[in-house]
C-alpha cells in the first residue's frame, strides 16, 4: 500500500466505507493502542450520534485513514475550554483520526485534518480536539499543523482511570 508514486486522496466517507474503516481501526488499535479500549461496537464508535461529517483518505484506491467531525459531547475537554474564551465561535470536535500504520508517511493525517477544518470553518464553527497527553506522535502532528494547546485536563476513561488529555484548537491561517 505504500507505492512511491501514489497520490493520496480524501473524500467524504460513505456507509459502504464502514467495514474498511473498522478494519483500519483494528490495525491502528493493535499497532498503537488507539483507541485505548477496543469499542464494543466499532462502527458506532467511528460514527458518534453527533457526527457532522466524516472523511476517508485513500491510497492506491483503498481506504487508508479516517477522520470525523462531531458536535461536542459530555466529558470532552476542548469544547468547554474553548467556550470559556470571550467571543468564541461554537466548537466542533475533530475526532476519530487514524491512519493505517502501513500508509503513514504520505501526509494522510494532515490531509484528513485539513478536510475537517475546512468543513468546520464553512459552518462557522471552531475546530477543537482532545488527545491523550501520552500520544506524543499525535501531539507533534497537531502542533506542527498549527493547532494550539489550550489546556491539559483530566478525563475519566472508564477502566483506565483518569487520563491527562491535552485540549487543542486550530488557530493557524484563518
Amino acid at each position: 500500500m505504500t507505492s512511491e508514486h501514489t497520490t493520496p486522496t480524501v473524500r467524504r466517507r460513505t456507509d459502504d466505507d464502514l467495514d474498511a474503516c473498522v478494519r483500519l481501526l483494528r490495525e491502528v488499535h493493535e499497532h498503537d493502542g488507539y483507541p485505548v479500549s477496543w469499542p464494543e461496537r466499532p462502527a458506532a464508535w467511528i460514527t458518534p450520534p453527533t457526527t457532522v461529517g466524516a472523511w476517508v483518505a485513500e491510497l492506491d484506491g483503498r481506504p487508508a485513514g479516517h477522520v470525523g467531525l462531531a458536535g461536542p459531547r459530555p466529558g470532552e475537554g476542548a469544547p468547554g475550554v474553548w467556550a470559556g474564551r470571550p467571543g468564541a465561535a461554537p466548537a466542533v470536535m475533530v475526532n476519530r483520526l487514524y491512519v493505517s500504520p502501513s500508509a503513514r508517511g504520505h501526509g494522510l493525517g494532515a490531509l484528513l485534518l485539513a478536510e475537517a477544518v475546512a468543513e468546520a470553518r464553512a459552518r462557522g464553527l471552531q475546530p477543537v480536539l482532545d488527545v491523550a497527553a501520552h500520544d506524543t506522535a499525535a501531539v507533534a502532528l497537531y502542533e506542527r499543523l498549527g493547532w494550539r494547546r489550550l489546556a491539559t485536563v483530566a478525563q475519566e476513561w472508564g477502566p483506565h482511570g483518569t487520563v491527562a488529555v491535552h485540549c487543542y484548537a486550530y488557530t493557524a491561517a484563518e
